[in-house]
């Protein structure tokens, strides 16, 4: 079986294999791993359950998103007051726009390996249904 089938979507993150690979899921806890703060690796509530993190990781990402918008938001009249220069601070508003579009792409990422994941996960439950 190949490593890689057609991407799912432009959004599948690249370092996830596509549902069906050998070792799918274990590709997709990994990457949603790298997306949370370090130390959530050591909560194997999280780890064993990959809608779990999935559910975390998107969180997280929408965490993100607000405290960039607020960091952007506020640069002009904040970062003066710190001494940081007019270029500079265009500088880091560039930064930020960057950062909201990268924080986008990867929201998108999650959704799309969340829904796998559900479904996955519910393919087992229906054929247990099924069996006498």
């Amino acid at each position: 079986m190949s490593h890689h089938r057609t991407p799912v979507s432009s959004d599948w993150p690249y370092s996830v294999t596509t549902p069906g690979n050998r070792d799918w899921e274990g590709t997709a806890v990994r990457w949603l791993r790298e997306l949370l703060p370090a130390r959530y690796g050591g909560y194997t509530t999280l780890t064993r359950h990959p809608v779990l993190l999935a559910r975390h990781a998107q969180l997280q990402i929408e965490h993100e998103v607000r405290a960039v918008r607020v960091a952007m938001q506020t640069c002009r009249a904040e970062l003066p007051t710190l001494g940081v220069s007019g270029p500079t601070i265009e500088s880091t508003i560039r930064l930020y726009a960057f950062e909201l579009e990268q924080l986008s792409r990867l929201a998108r990422g999650v959704r799309l390996v969340t829904d796998a994941l559900l479904r996955s996960e519910q393919a087992p439950r229906r054929q247990a249904r099924v069996r006498p």
